[in-house]
C-alpha cells in the first residue's frame, strides 16, 4: 500500500475561466486545437482532477480527461488526490495538453502529459477512478488496466473493499458542502 504524501495545502476555489473577452474559449474550442498537442505551464492545482495552466498569453482551467478523482469533501481521499497532483505537477512545470473537449463549465478537458500521463498515473496509484462514461476519448484499456492494478494492490481509494463512493455518485447524492 502506498502512503499518501503527508503535507497539506490551502483549498483552492475554482473561478472558472477568468479570461472573458479574450476569446480564449473559442480559441481552445476550435477543432484544430483539439487535434494537436499544446504546450502549457502549470499555474495551480484545484483538486485531484483540475488545474490551471498558461499557454502563451492565455490562462485556462483544465479538467483531466477520462478520470474522476474524489471530491475534496470525500475526506481524506479528495485531499490526498490533490496533494498527489501538486507533487506530480508543481507550479511552473511544463506540460502538454491533449485536448479532448470543453465541458459545460468552460474548462478544457484534456489528457495532461508532464513527464508521464498524469491522469493515468492518478488511476494507477489509486488516487482517481477511470471515468467510464468518458473513456472513449482516451486509451480505455490503459485506464481500466491501471484501475484494476490499483484495486488489486489496494492503493489509495481502494483501501476500502470495493473502493470509496465514486465521485460521480457522491456529487449526485447532494453530500457536497
Amino acid at each position: 500500500m502506498r502512503p499518501a504524501p503527508a503535507w497539506g495545502g490551502a483549498r483552492w476555489i475554482g473561478a472558472g475561466l477568468l479570461v472573458a473577452g479574450l476569446g480564449l474559449l473559442s480559441w481552445w474550442s476550435t477543432p484544430a486545437s483539439r487535434a494537436q498537442s499544446l504546450p502549457a505551464t502549470v499555474l495551480s492545482i484545484g483538486d485531484g482532477d483540475t488545474l490551471r495552466v498558461r499557454q502563451g498569453a492565455r490562462t485556462a482551467t483544465v479538467r483531466l480527461a477520462c478520470i474522476d478523482a474524489p471530491e475534496l469533501a470525500q475526506e481524506p481521499y479528495g485531499q490526498q488526490a490533490r496533494r498527489y497532483l501538486q507533487q506530480r505537477l508543481p507550479i511552473g512545470a511544463p506540460v502538454t495538453l491533449e485536448i479532448k473537449a470543453t465541458d459545460r463549465y468552460g474548462r478544457l478537458v484534456a489528457e495532461v502529459i508532464g513527464e508521464i500521463n498524469i491522469g493515468l498515473a492518478l488511476v494507477e496509484d489509486g488516487q482517481a477512478f477511470a471515468y467510464r462514461q468518458y473513456l472513449s476519448q482516451c486509451d480505455a484499456r490503459a485506464y481500466l488496466d491501471a484501475e484494476f492494478r490499483a484495486s488489486r494492490h489496494r492503493f489509495g481509494i481502494w483501501q476500502l473493499p470495493g473502493g470509496i463512493t465514486r465521485p460521480w455518485a457522491f456529487r449526485r447524492s447532494g453530500l457536497r458542502p
